[in-house]
């Protein structure tokens, strides 16, 4: 093999199929043979051209087209260049199935010295976004036949009977880490660590992910809103006993029932996966007073809202924690976890569309609309499936 066919995202609006050398992987470096490359919320963003990422950060910046997008990725090792290593310290091979971290620190800064979230990082980059096709060896983003794992890149081996249609989802699932968070703080305040309200507000890939996560982890009410009743028939199989159209139904009466739902008081912890700004004062007015909001959709920058510190945070005692991407960490449990559910819960049905290369624009075009919940590339397929809400 010489060549790898990838499909590129030319511009906002245009993803085409290129062609592009197969080489050796770099010293330190490992070569996937892509099995599927799931299409997140920020490849719709950048599709849609809203472009600026992490900002605030000291790696702020806008995407710079053309790239090879796919960040969630799982992928089979077909060569490496000296010796590597994965999350549990054992070497890795030829022929193993593995998921690579979706983002390469540098791990002299403050925030990796000290071993803050690795999306922290001052110098930061990632697959899919920030290495985009002028960055030797050029294949570094998902929706491609073969790509290459640089040096620093955590690596996570797939239990052996885990569907890649599961594993694909580890990074989605990874970003949920602000649920253990979101519990030790409500524990910090009084109340018991275990058995929470909680609600998700968007349930799309991340929402879904963060539902099925409270879910695991032994939630006792699961509240879901979303534009669309196809995703929330879905959320309701995964245990949501409340679930509320956002569209034929107001903020106000959404907070109503999300009280009524919760003894009066709210929810105690509510997570805006929505990727849309207005959800977050909504998820400050619906928590309960001494609860947890978890702001883990908008990755770009969508824009500011307006907020009463007074009542919406002080008097009210609410934390907001801001998940700005996964951790390192919570790769590996992450696949544990979802190993050891997946015949509880519904995981094959998040993904609903597999796309070919030829067929990555209609891809993430579908990703948007309500027939959808969770598309992949799957870079080996020659006709698109759909297996629609």
């Amino acid at each position: 093999m010489d060549s790898a066919r990838a499909a590129v995202m030319v511009r906002p609006g245009l993803v085409e199929v290129r062609e592009f050398d197969l080489l050796s992987p770099p010293a330190g470096s490992v070569l996937l043979r892509m099995n599927l490359s799931g299409i997140c919320g920020t490849d719709k963003h950048t599709f849609r051209g809203e472009s600026k990422q992490y900002a605030g950060t000291d790696h702020e910046r806008d995407v710079i087209y053309p790239l090879i997008c796919g960040h969630e990725n799982v992928g089979t090792v077909v060569a490496v260049n000296g010796e590597v290593y994965d999350s549990g310290g054992r070497r890795i091979a030829e022929g193993d199935r593995v998921v690579p971290g979706a983002n390469v620190a540098c791990g002299n800064c403050y925030y990796c010295r000290n071993d803050y979230p690795y999306y922290m990082c001052t110098s930061l980059d990632d697959y899919g976004n920030s290495l985009h096709i002028g960055i030797a060896p050029h294949l570094l983003g998902g929706w491609a036949e073969y790509m290459y794992v640089l040096p620093g890149t955590p690596i996570f081996r797939v239990p052996e009977g885990l569907p890649d249609e599961i594993a694909v989802m580890t990074e989605v699932m990874a970003v949920t880490h602000g649920i253990e968070v979101a519990q030790a703080v409500l524990g910090m305040f009084g109340a018991n660590k275990f058995g929470h309200s909680v609600a998700i507000l968007g349930v799309g890939p991340l929402g879904m992910c963060h539902l099925a996560k409270a879910a695991m982890l032994g939630a006792e009410k699961l509240i879901a809103t979303d534009l669309f009743d196809t995703r929330l028939g879905i959320a309701e199989r995964f245990g949501a006993s409340l679930t509320m159209n956002s569209a034929t139904t107001t903020e106000a009466e959404r907070i109503e029932l999300a009280k009524q739902a919760t003894d009066g008081l709210g929810p105690q912890i509510v997570i805006d996966c929505s990727g849309v700004t207005s959800t977050f004062t909504e998820a400050l007015h619906m928590v309960r007073p001494g609860g947890v909001v978890i702001e883990a959709g908008t990755f770009v920058d969508m824009g500011p809202v307006e907020v009463n510190p007074n009542i919406d945070f002080c008097t009210r005692n609410v934390t907001v924690i801001g998940i700005g991407g996964e951790t390192g960490a919570a790769y590996e449990p992450s696949l544990r976890l979802m190993d050891a559910n997946q015949h509880r819960y519904p995981f094959l049905d998040i993904i609903t569309h597999r796309a070919p290369l030829e067929y990555a624009q209609w891809g993430v075009e579908t990703a948007q609309d309500a027939s959808s919940l969770q598309v992949v590339i799957d870079p080996w397929a020659t006709e698109p499936v759909s297996n629609p809400l």
